[in-house]
């Protein structure tokens, strides 16, 4: 019975678990067919949101295809440009290129030409070198045999000689040289001088400005010193002169440093003497009116020496300024007379310079006119001289000649040479001017001096009245070469530091005595 029950038991659990798997696949297949139909419907929704994505996408791809096309056209567009401009530049280069290649193919022709220029001449010097070098080799074998010398001495040797050679030479070339310049330029320089002058004769005349007043007896000194020596008191202070009445007979001597106020008390006192009546009212009235006449007398000299010249457009007051020279002395040579003589002596010489002589005639008659307020103005006549003539007016290079004398400003112009040139002439002629012993002999010792304080100088002796200076070196200590140099400095020292009327001659002499004597 149990064995029974066991088996329906069994029979109903095998009943039980067939209808279990027939369940559960009917279930499985149930829930797959949903499944499928649910991934049918998902997998119809994904396509059609694929063809949605797809169509979108279709469109975007166009549209970046669009702009992609447009960009690259642009791009295209600006490349095209940019390739024009680079071939306009490369066009241009190109013929800069040209250009420059034709310059750099005629320069290499040009180089070309100097190299082969420079290989005939290094070939011509190798040659001269080589010959150089056999006459060395020779003259080596030769001293060393004679003298049994070594190499390098008697190198030592040939050069020194070599360097003696080519020094003489040198000088030599430097004398010829020099010696041709100095005879051309003298040359030219003395035709156009001695015409000048040949064509310019004026007088040699010493215009002395005397500072004695004659008188008929010495009875007179007394009326001219009056009582308590009122007369002389009030002459003195109107003429502005020192009036010196010592024990000399029949002689007055007027002392002043300006001469055009000398003048004025020397006439005023002659009239004074010849009317007779000295006294203060008398002395003052007279001053007064001589003052007057030597005035006018200024202004007519300075009027008649530019009349003379044919000068016109000078200022009234360098006409009266150049009349006071008419007054004024050097080494007692009228200053005047020598600027119109100076002024003529330029103009001819300008003319055969092919220069103007208007112009230069200027500058000779205006050269000296500082001299006539040397003693109101500071600095030397050549400076006042251009300050004054550039005040009233006269052109630069008027006044830049004047200005530029004895080594005063720098020479600008010509004129200014010419103008030293004519003041010399003028000063330097024989008789022009007269000199003291005592500045005469001391000119004379300067240049002396001036040449001793070189080395090597044994003596030397001014001759020729100072026109020429000689010079004993001792020959040990000089060479051709040196004399030349020495001759040059000491002539430039003389130059600079000794005021001369005219030139100086240098002569340096190298001596050299050799005695033997004979038995």
């Amino acid at each position: 019975m149990e064995e029974l029950f066991a088996g329906q038991g069994v029979l109903l659990g095998l009943g039980f678990l067939v209808l279990g798997f027939f369940f559960h696949a009917y279930i499985t297949k149930t829930n797959a067919i949903a499944a499928s139909k649910q991934a049918k419907a998902i997998l119809a929704e994904a396509q059609k949101e694929a063809d949605v994505v797809r169509r979108e996408a279709k469109v975007q791809a166009k549209d970046a295809i669009l702009r992609a096309r447009e960009n690259s056209e642009r791009e295209l567009t600006a490349q095209r440009k940019d390739i024009l401009d680079l071939e306009k530049r490369v066009v241009e280069r190109e013929k800069n290129l040209t250009s420059k290649l034709e310059m750099l193919n005629n320069k290499e022709m040009q180089l070309t030409g100097r190299m082969t220029e420079i290989s005939e001449h290094k070939e011509a010097l190798r040659e001269k070198r080589e010959e150089l070098d056999r006459l060395i080799r020779e003259e080596l074998l030769r001293i060393e045999d004679a003298a049994a010398l070594s190499k390098s001495e008697a190198r030592k040797i040939i050069m020194k000689r070599m360097e003696d050679e080519l020094q003489v030479e040198a000088n030599g070339l430097i004398r010829h040289i020099q010696k041709e310049a100095k005879e051309t330029a003298k040359q030219k320089a003395r035709e156009i001088v001695t015409t000048a002058i040949q064509r310019y004769a004026a007088e040699t005349v010493f215009d002395i400005t005397t500072s004695q007043v004659s008188l008929e007896s010495d009875d007179v000194k007394g009326r001219i010193i009056g009582k308590e020596g009122r007369n002389i008191k009030s002459f003195e202070s109107e003429t502005g002169v020192n009036v010196l009445i010592d024990e000399t007979p029949e002689v007055v001597v007027l002392s002043c440093y300006d001469p055009i106020r000398r003048e004025v008390a020397r006439v005023a006192l002659e009239r004074l003497i010849e009317d007779g009546r000295i006294h203060p009212a008398r002395i003052e009235e007279t001053v007064a009116k001589v003052r007057e006449e030597i005035d006018d007398t200024i202004r007519h000299a300075g009027e008649e020496a530019l009349f003379g010249l044919g000068l016109t457009g000078v200022a009234p007051e360098l006409v009266h300024i150049l009349g006071k020279l008419k007054f004024r002395t050097s080494y007692k040579q009228n200053v005047l007379d020598h600027s119109v003589e100076a002024a003529h002596l330029m103009a001819m010489m300008a003319a055969d310079l092919g220069l103007d002589p208007k112009i230069a005639k200027r500058c000779g008659i205006f050269h000296d006119i500082g001299k006539a307020l040397d003693h109101e103005m500071e600095g030397g006549h050549a400076e006042i001289g251009a300050k004054i003539l550039r005040k009233y007016g006269e052109d630069a290079v008027v006044y830049e000649a004047v200005g530029s004398q004895h080594e005063g400003m720098d020479v600008q112009s010509v004129y200014g040479v010419l103008c030293d040139a004519a003041d010399a002439l003028t000063a330097a002629r024989p008789g022009a001017r007269m000199e003291t012993t005592d500045i005469y002999i001391e000119r004379l010792e300067k240049i002396e001096k001036i040449a001793n304080q070189y080395a090597g100088v044994k003596s030397s002796y001014a001759v020729q009245a100072g026109r020429e200076i000689r010079i004993l070196v001792e020959p040990e200590k000089f060479n051709d070469h040196g004399t030349s140099l020495l001759a040059k400095n000491i002539a430039k020292q003389i130059g600079r530091e000794v005021k001369i009327p005219g030139v100086v001659r240098v002569t340096v002499i190298r001596e050299t005595r050799c005695v033997e004597y004979a038995k």
